[in-house]
């Protein structure tokens, strides 16, 4: 006999939000494995076409990309100042 599945989390129906997969484990149980939403891709507002070169992320991903790219951007900003103040100090370093 096959072995019955029960839902992990969320609610009992199977909706588009709500979807799984059936995945074996290496203990040779059936488990449900939630799958997340196929991402579309980002379209043009006008043609409604989808843009080259960009990945078809969800959005969550392409704002966690944008957070990063501002964290290292802000980290640069920092490592060019305390480079810029090391080299100020090497010059009177220097000339004294």
């Amino acid at each position: 006999m096959v072995q019955r599945l029960t839902y992990r989390k969320r609610h009992s129906y199977a909706t588009k939000s709500n979807q799984n997969r059936v995945v074996k484990t290496p203990g040779g149980k059936l488990v449900y494995q939630t799958t997340k939403k196929r991402a579309s891709g980002p379209k043009c507002p006008v043609t409604g076409k989808r843009i080259q070169g960009i990945p078809h992320l969800r959005p969550a991903e392409y704002k966690r990309e944008r957070i990063i790219r501002a964290f290292l951007v802000e980290e640069q900003k920092i490592v060019k100042k305390v480079l810029k103040i090391q080299k100020a100090k090497e010059k009177l370093a220097s000339k004294s």
